[in-house]
């Protein structure tokens, strides 16, 4: 009898090894690949979000780089070969393909509510979540000074960019889009900014904006390339210049701390989106959903200088792991810098960039 009971224990130890070994190390587990950038951002995503998700669901999340554009989501969905699960997009690029039905439709209900209890559609920032995209980071156009340029007086106001007797010297701005230079000017002009785009879509509204401009023209001086701004202001061929915020928190890595107007911010965001037709489509809204609380875009903050997409993460402390610093002072959605923050409205541009183009490049060459 005993012999038995010793036989039987046996058999179950030696069970629960192979069972343990199989789910362990032979069974394969479910994959999942997201795709994101190269560089700081997608080491962000990777430390906040991927390698979290893989720990908490046992799914495996590969990681694969792109460029952006839609040329690539075309053709797995056109082809219905799904190389791709999750896709971090810039929204412009989003609003694009769901134009084009390349993404699934997301259930902004099934969303998980902010830590601090309000619902997913009032916790998120506006444009946000659309019927393709969930936004994970919001990062926007701020206007940045060189601070010894101006004594003691500081610049904290949109009508400071605009006001050349008591902050003279060159305005730096882009001068190959009419986006964020048109809406710059309508918010500086008293338009509110409920307001911007009704007034835009009309032949007098973008007289408006240009009349706007016009004011500081001989001021002026163009950039093209987003690593111009800060060169410009550091070697003194602007006073002011607009410029990514994460380009400051860049300049101020490397000892160049700007002056920076928060003040009517224009933002944008990158969200989340699957390929429509995607067969593991479920698994990938799991990981949107976790992608996407709380806790998971206060993460990704910590890391780069990009705001959290959900208002009740614009609280939590972030300082960064590695460097030990604050983010928050270069952060969209920190307290502080979100009261006039003005969303870029990219469903517009689409609808009607294409025929502003010509304008603005015959007022830019005049």
């Amino acid at each position: 009898m005993k012999r038995n009971i010793w036989v039987t224990i046996a058999a179950l130890v030696i069970l629960a090894i192979a069972a343990f070994v199989y789910f362990a190390f032979l069974r394969q587990r479910p994959v999942l690949t997201a795709v994101t950038w190269s560089g700081a951002y997608g080491r962000a995503q990777a430390s906040a979000l991927f390698i979290p998700y893989e720990q908490k669901t046992g799914v495996d999340v590969h990681i694969a780089q792109y460029d952006g554009g839609l040329k690539e989501l075309r053709r797995t969905v056109e082809s219905k070969q799904y190389g791709w699960d999750i896709i971090d997009l810039e929204l412009p690029d989003a609003i694009a393909a769901c134009h084009e039905g390349l993404l699934e439709h997301v259930d902004g209900a099934s969303l998980p509510p902010g830590e601090d209890g309000n619902s997913a559609a009032s916790d998120f920032v506006a444009n946000a979540i659309g019927p393709c995209w969930v936004g994970s980071v919001v990062y926007s156009q701020v206007i940045a000074y060189a601070p010894a340029r101006f004594g003691s007086a500081k610049a904290i106001s949109l009508s400071d960019f605009f006001d050349t007797t008591r902050f003279p010297g060159p305005r730096a701005m882009k001068s190959t889009s009419a986006k964020f230079n048109l809406e710059l000017a309508l918010l500086a002009d008293g338009v509110a900014p409920k307001d911007v785009y009704s007034v835009l879509s009309t032949d007098q509204g973008v007289d408006r904006a240009l009349k706007k401009l016009d004011s500081i023209r001989s001021s002026i001086v163009w950039w093209t390339h987003s690593s111009e701004p800060v060169a410009m202001l550091s070697d003194g061929r602007a006073a002011f210049a607009t410029v990514l915020n994460g380009d400051v928190y860049e300049a101020a890595l490397h000892h160049r701390a700007l002056g920076v107007i928060w003040d009517r911010q224009l933002y944008e965001l990158d969200v989340f989106g699957i390929p429509r037709g995607d067969p593991k489509r479920e698994m990938a809204t799991d990981f949107v959903r976790f992608a996407t609380s709380t806790s998971s875009v206060s993460s990704v903050a910590r890391w780069v200088p990009y705001g959290p997409a959900r208002l009740s993460a614009a609280r939590l402390g972030n300082e960064n792991p590695e460097l030990k610093i604050a983010m928050q002072p270069f952060s969209p959605t920190a307290p502080g810098h979100w009261r006039t923050a003005f969303a870029i409205d990219d469903n517009w541009w689409l609808l009607h960039g294409a025929e502003i183009a010509p304008r603005w490049q015959s007022w830019v060459n005049r």
